[in-house]
């Protein structure tokens, strides 16, 4: 009658074991192949920059752009222009973002224009 105790609390105590490992298992994160990537806030806030740490509970995005909405020659057509953050204030050269605050994250193709601006950007420094 103890070998079965013994078996049942040994069988409990795998089965609790196996269901921890599974449960607090490291998740993997999708590798990001190219340069720059979109984030989208949980404020409406879109960024564009190269992040790190994607999976951790604050990723960094570096070299990050904006859209801003400026007035164009017709007042019922704004002109967007991509900004470079960094000419603020505070001059930051990279936001810690907190990881809750992510809506989603997508690679900008090399081809797209948010690339080519950003590229006409940094030639243009």
């Amino acid at each position: 009658m103890t070998r079965l105790r013994t078996l049942i609390v040994v069988v409990f105590v795998v089965v609790i074991a196996a269901v921890g490992l599974w449960f607090f298992r490291p998740r993997s994160v999708t590798a990001m192949t190219t340069p720059y990537q979109a984030v989208l806030l949980s404020n409406g806030s879109a960024y564009f920059g190269r992040l790190e740490g994607l999976g951790t509970p604050y990723p960094v995005l570096k070299e990050v752009y904006y859209v801003q909405s400026r007035p164009g020659q017709d007042p019922k057509q704004p002109v967007n222009v991509l900004v470079k953050r960094g000419k603020e204030w505070h001059a930051p050269d990279r936001m810690i973002l907190n990881a809750a605050m992510i809506v989603f994250v997508e690679p900008v193709n090399p081809g797209s224009r948010v690339s080519q601006l950003i590229a006409e950007a940094a030639a243009a420094k």
